[in-house]
């Protein structure tokens, strides 16, 4: 389908979906209102700036009671500190995001039909963060699925099957390495990197991410070495592993190269296994776009049923309380909610449909997740659910270039410990 011609659908839809609101909004404008209704929306993710410039362009076009205004770049926390935040926003939600809900800074959005629409367990994601009694103040657009990206055609030149246990995927290195291919390749200069893929992976694949958490946060200040679960010995065996991994089937110079430098490379066919999100791809493809790739999940036990994706929400919309246009808020959203906006969002970004209705994935290179999504057999990365004030992804990149894993764990227990007191 061409530019113009989804400009031309969504240009319908919004005018029909315009259509309730304009009725609404009539007798206040014939008793003196003075132009549209301004609302401020909120992005958090700069690659999709483009796209839903032109959603909003449309929508205005399609009706004369609401202006929407783009909005990248506003401090959140100072708007709502200031009790000016933007009217709707889209943003990546996480921990930090959550902060908000828990606090019912976000209005209740659970009477709308977009909320009847989401998918429970995704949901259910939002949950693991925070609630707020009695409010669904938070409703995901997207989810990004991650695990393990390979090269098929390495894999098929080497005769290899997608690892579906611990011990294969230690066999396809061995094979890979006989070969004088690189298994892995590694980035360990962004700690970030470290983080979302060696340690989120690793562990995700191993525990109850939720499970795990919920007994953290249930133990605050006592978390520590004898503690029912804690960071030194719940974790120690899957990140044991990850350093098996990173110590024998990566590149020499993997602590040197950084994001950028682990696209280049892969794109160029210098190792077989990346771990990277979607958002990779469109990077590596800048380099080589008839490469042939696919994803699987890191097998990290014996079992083939623990097999598990990394997910997170990529985006997700929410109404603050402070708004003093959530009606206006609340259209929009029914806009970008429609279900063929969405379904265009997430194909051209890779991702996995938060609602009942959503369509499938269809994309080879995730479609290899696409039976665990579906399943709600995923995970959200264990390094999310850390605060940012113990800085998880350096303490992973220095395991991960030779410092001791169980004297890192040992701190990391002692910082949540000591943030749980300050709590």
């Amino acid at each position: 389908m061409s530019g113009s011609q989804r400009s031309r659908r969504r240009l319908l839809r919004a005018t029909a979906i315009s259509a309730t609101l304009a009725a609404a909004l009539s007798l206040a404008a014939c008793a003196g209102g003075s132009g549209p209704a301004e609302i401020r929306f909120h992005l958090s993710k700069p690659e999709a700036i483009p796209y839903f410039r032109e959603l909003i362009a449309d929508y205005n076009a399609s009706q004369d009671d609401v202006r929407v205004v783009f909005d990248t770049s506003s401090n959140l926390q100072a708007g709502f500190l200031r009790g000016n935040p933007p009217d709707l926003g889209l943003l990546n939600y996480n921990m930090e995001m959550a902060r908000f809900m828990e606090r019912g800074a976000l209005s209740d959005l659970s009477d709308m039909p977009e909320a009847d629409r989401i998918l429970p367990e995704v949901q259910d994601l939002v949950d693991q963060y925070a609630t707020y009694p009695g409010r669904t103040s938070v409703l995901p657009y997207s989810v990004m699925a991650a695990s393990v990206i390979y090269n098929k055609e390495i894999f098929e030149q080497q005769g290899l099957e997608v690892p579906q246990t611990w011990d294969e995927l230690q066999a396809v290195c061995e094979q890979l390495s006989a070969a004088g291919i690189t298994p892995f390749y590694a980035t360990f200069k962004d700690p970030w990197t470290v983080g979302q893929g060696w340690f989120d992976y690793t562990v995700g694949g191993s525990i109850d991410v939720a499970g795990f958490f919920d007994e953290m946060n249930d133990l605050g200040t006592e978390v520590g070495p004898d503690s029912d679960v804690s960071f030194q010995t719940t974790l120690v065996d899957p990140v044991d592993r990850m350093t098996q991994l990173t110590e024998n089937y990566v590149n020499p110079d993997a602590a040197s190269r950084a994001y950028g430098d682990g696209n280049l490379a892969f794109a160029k066919g210098e190792a077989a296994m990346y771990l990277q999100g979607p958002w990779a791809f469109g990077e590596i493809a800048k380099t080589n776009d008839a490469m042939q790739l696919g994803t699987f999940p890191l097998p990290m036990t014996d079992d083939p049923d623990d097999l598990r994706v990394r997910v997170n929400i990529d985006l997700a919309a929410w109404i603050p309380e402070a708004s003093q246009h959530k009606q206006e808020a609340r259209d929009f959203l029914s806009y970008l909610f429609d279900k063929d906006v969405m379904d265009e969002y997430n194909a051209a970004f890779l991702g996995y449909g938060t609602t009942t209705d959503s369509a499938p994935v269809t994309d080879e290179r995730i479609i290899g997740m696409k039976e665990y999504y579906d399943q709600a057999r995923f995970y959200q990365g264990p390094s999310k659910a850390i605060p940012l004030t113990i800085p998880t992804d350096n303490y992973m990149q220095g395991i991960v270039t030779g410092s001791d894993v169980e004297g890192t764990l040992q701190v990391m227990d002692a910082d949540w410990a000591r943030l749980a007191l300050r709590q």
